[in-house]
């Protein structure tokens, strides 16, 4: 699973993505706070790989991508866009490889435009980052190559809040960046840095109208921040392994960064800052029951602006939930199965 796969719809209410064997399953609020429907298909029967990349436009829209078995040892991408969590999705549609054919090459990440076209992004059989995007009026551009040396799996796609879009991709000397410069143009390698990446680790967030920022563990076991042109902020060493969910949440009056992770001790912890003053310093705070050892994390915000987090384990099925109280602080309800 690339990106957040917890997201608020169009219609403010939430829904979920989880792989499924061969299968991609979505489970949506039948209203608000629930209750829950049960787990159906996304895409039609098309068989997939246990693979899937998320992003989510400004309209509210998902688009999913994924990897398909088309042939013995080769795959090729594909694509749906789920319109509203209570309705069905797009059936898959085949977006072709960023090779022209051969076997998976990475987890894709996808981001989405303010014109609402999808920007998928996947590491090609060269090492360097491949882009294919969305025409504004249906159809896809060519496979683009955005060059980069050597790239690590587990891209990390963001939308600023001008509407552009942007990579951050590992490798093993540091980051490097993309950015694009108008809309609709090709992302540019725009900076790389220098610094000890776990590779699997990244997750970026829109930060202020004109940058992002990504967040990653180096190979200390230290969580750190990141905005291009700056240096990176030792923020607090990582909760456990993976990519922290992080989602920006007004706090008492206050603009905040929330980040969640599962712990080594597989809880869930949660961390909170002012938004892009990682000087400020932040702690985990430990959540909720012991998880199974395959339970992911995901943060997003209802249509209250209530922070809501999840927990979910592919191999158990079992979904956990918890919100904000309508209280001063970060205090949270009770975790809930739904």
């Amino acid at each position: 699973m690339n990106g957040d796969w917890l997201l608020r719809g169009r219609d403010g209410r939430l829904s979920v993505y989880q792989l499924s064997g061969d299968a991609v399953l979505c489970r949506a609020e039948r209203g608000p706070h629930g209750p829950w429907s049960a787990p159906r298909k996304v895409g039609g029967e098309q068989r997939l790989h246990t693979v899937l990349a998320v992003g989510q436009g400004s309209d509210g829209y998902a688009h999913l991508v994924s990897w398909r078995p088309t042939a013995k040892g080769e795959s090729g991408l594909v694509h749906s866009t789920h319109f509203r969590p209570h309705l069905a999705a797009l059936d898959w549609h085949p977006i072709g490889h960023p090779d022209k054919k051969g076997d998976r090459t990475g987890t894709p990440a996808v981001a989405v435009d303010a014109q609402g076209r999808a920007h998928v992004f996947v590491r090609n059989k060269s090492g360097s980052v491949s882009m294919l995007a969305q025409k504004e009026k249906g159809g896809w551009d060519p496979w683009r190559d955005l060059k980069g040396k050597e790239v690590h799996d587990g891209l990390a796609a963001v939308t600023g809040e001008s509407g552009r879009v942007e990579l951050y991709a590992a490798v093993p000397q540091g980051l490097l960046y993309w950015r694009q410069d108008e809309p609709g143009a090709q992302p540019v390698l725009k900076e790389a840095l220098k610094a000890p990446v776990r590779p699997g680790t990244l997750r970026a967030l829109a930060t202020s109208p004109g940058r992002t920022t990504v967040f990653y563990t180096g190979t200390s076991g230290d969580l750190c921040a990141w905005r291009p042109g700056g240096e990176p902020v030792t923020l607090l060493p990582a909760a456990g392994p993976g990519p922290v969910s992080a989602v920006r949440c007004d706090l008492d009056g206050h603009d905040c960064t929330l980040l969640v992770q599962r712990t080594e001790s597989r809880r869930v912890a949660f961390a909170a800052y002012p938004t892009e003053q990682e000087s400020a310093g932040a702690w985990w705070t430990e959540s909720g029951p012991e998880l199974p050892l395959d339970a992911l994390v995901s943060l997003t915000t209802d249509e209250e602006d209530r922070v809501v987090a999840a927990t979910l384990s592919p191999s158990a099925g079992r979904l956990l939930l918890t919100r904000r109280k309508d209280e001063p602080g970060l205090a949270l309800e009770a975790w809930r199965e739904v």
